[in-house]
């Protein structure tokens, strides 16, 4: 007789790993507030200083940054998120290297997640088209793939970590959002779409760009919740490339 599989634990821990202020709320708010109001602790580590997301050259970045992640909070709290890392890599600028991955790997090992949410490590062109796929989306979910597996579970990987109380931990699941090839759904009620709305546009600076009319993302964050819905049966979701890792 086959043994039964016994059905895995509730996710408890979530870390939203995210190259920009703004990124977790479009990538994954709705999951994001259905997680922290079923009970769930969700962190943020937003990897860079969003000092590139401004039109006016004359602003200093030290001062774009400040108001970025003051939105970045507020955002989050909206949200139920717990707490926020900022490691401050200029933007712009990130590479999947060595020195991300290590600070991406303490943050898994300080947080400890069963579940790690980040960017799609890949374009794709023919679907998306360009915008979709920012160079540093691109290098943050590299790098938080390489730091999930194999970096936070290897003692042998940055062990001066070890020195800092940072033991090894194996994450449980990663999902990557799931653009045209989602095979996981979380269903999406119209108050958590608000909710993710309301998140949005937390990050003002993001809207006082040439040619963003007030409120703009409302209707395309809804029309790509309506799009996911039907592919995943529901009114609203969120789609998402689930991994198992542990």
């Amino acid at each position: 007789m086959a043994e039964e599989k016994k059905e895995a634990p509730p996710l408890q821990r979530v870390l939203v790993v995210s190259a920009h202020p703004d990124d977790p709320e479009f990538g994954f708010g709705a999951t994001v507030a259905k997680f922290a109001r079923d009970g769930a602790e969700v962190f943020y580590c937003v990897v860079t200083d969003g000092s590139q997301g401004g039109e006016d050259p004359h602003v200093p970045d030290e001062e774009l940054t400040a108001t970025r992640y003051q939105e970045q909070r507020c955002a989050a709290a909206k949200l139920g998120v717990a707490d926020i890392t900022f490691l401050g890599f200029r933007d712009g600028y990130v590479e999947a290297d060595v020195e991300l991955r290590k600070a991406i790997t303490a943050d898994i090992r300080r947080r400890k997640p069963d579940l790690v949410l980040t960017h799609a490590p890949v374009r794709m062109l023919v679907t998306q088209g360009i915008g979709g796929f920012h160079p540093d989306h691109l290098a943050v979910g590299e790098a938080t793939l390489r730091a999930v597996y194999p970096d936070a579970r290897n003692p042998r990987a940055y062990r001066e970590l070890l020195a800092e109380g940072l033991e090894p931990h194996k994450v449980r699941e990663v999902w990557l959002p799931g653009f045209t090839e989602a095979d996981h759904f979380v269903e999406v009620t119209p108050e958590l779409l608000d909710l993710k709305i309301e998140a949005i546009l937390c990050h003002k600076s993001q809207f006082q760009k040439p040619g963003i009319e007030d409120g703009a993302p409302a209707k395309w964050i809804r029309d790509r919740a309506k799009a996911m819905g039907e592919k995943g049966g529901f009114e609203y979701a969120e789609g998402f490339r689930r991994l198992e890792t542990a």
